[in-house]
């Protein structure tokens, strides 16, 4: 069975049954109808996935590779915050009239940092250190700049990246590692789709850094489950997991501005039917 499935289903029993439930207490999402949307939530979930084994996609239901990969390589590569360069909707709810959702997101991935080496923005920064300093203990990302909080229509949820390097006995090349540190998870809309995104992000950036890809690490503060989603997880984790598919990434692309989301396919990737029309709290 598929590894990332049984992940999923433990996580979600855990905080359904040992979690902390916020009802009656002030929170800030509400639903279309301007209901409070409570959760029930854990502090500290912390998975772990070896991809040099296994792509973490579930099986239990579909996880749309493409469109993930379309929403990471928007914010890694193309360094936008407008929605329009986008090819889904995910965004809309929290764009100007202009598409715009603020210094959010991709518009701090393109902001140019001064550096002893020159001047970097934070991606240039990890490619350039992956090729030269790979055994930093500084490659890391954050986009969560607290001066530019007041005008990001949306604070970053998925914040920090760190890349780590790691050469096993015997091996001709060394070993990229990623931690992806969260600070709030929707585990039924978001969870296995920012998992699918950043273990993307770590085949791309092992393959144009001519590594391997090792382990993919999730840590979220706050995984929770929303009220109306709690029969739609009941329902899901009660699925039997099927087999992981195999991930492929295009081998011709050695440069990371040149992937598109057509470098990237799931194969033999049966699933159980999708959880449709889920509520979306904002």
């Amino acid at each position: 069975m598929s590894y990332a499935d049984r992940v999923f289903i433990d996580m979600c029993r855990d905080i359904i049954d040992n979690g902390t439930d916020t009802r009656g207490e002030k929170v800030r999402p509400v639903w279309e109808d301007g209901t409070p949307a409570y959760t029930v939530k854990k502090f500290g979930v912390i998975n772990r996935y070896d991809l040099s084994k296994e792509f973490p996609a579930l099986t239990l239901r579909r996880t749309a590779i493409k469109s993930c990969t379309d929403e990471l390589l928007w914010i890694w590569q193309q360094k936008s915050n407008n929605i329009n360069d986008l090819h889904s909707h995910i965004w809309d709810s929290w764009a100007d009239e202009d598409g715009s959702i603020g210094k959010a997101y991709g518009y701090q991935m393109g902001v140019k940092h001064e550096y002893k080496e020159g001047m970097f923005d934070q991606v240039d920064r990890v490619l350039y250190d992956l090729k030269n300093n790979p055994y930093s203990r500084r490659i890391m990302t954050n986009i969560y700049v607290h001066q530019d909080l007041h005008e990001m229509n949306l604070y970053p949820c998925a914040y920090s990246m760190t890349f780590n390097v790691t050469k096993e006995p015997g091996s001709e090349k060394l070993t990229l590692n990623g931690i992806l540190n969260q600070r709030s998870n929707d585990v039924l809309a978001a969870n296995n789709w920012n998992v699918c995104q950043y273990a993307v992000l770590l085949h791309m950036m092992a393959q144009v850094s001519d590594m391997k890809v090792g382990e993919f690490v999730h840590v979220i503060a706050d995984a929770h489950i929303y009220d109306r989603h709690i029969p739609m997880i009941e329902e899901l984790i009660s699925r039997k997991p099927l087999p992981a598919p195999k991930f492929w990434l295009n081998p011709e692309v050695k440069d990371f501005y040149k992937f598109t989301r057509d470098d990237v396919k799931l194969i033999d990737y049966e699933t159980h039917e999708q959880i449709k029309n889920i509520p979306v709290a904002i």
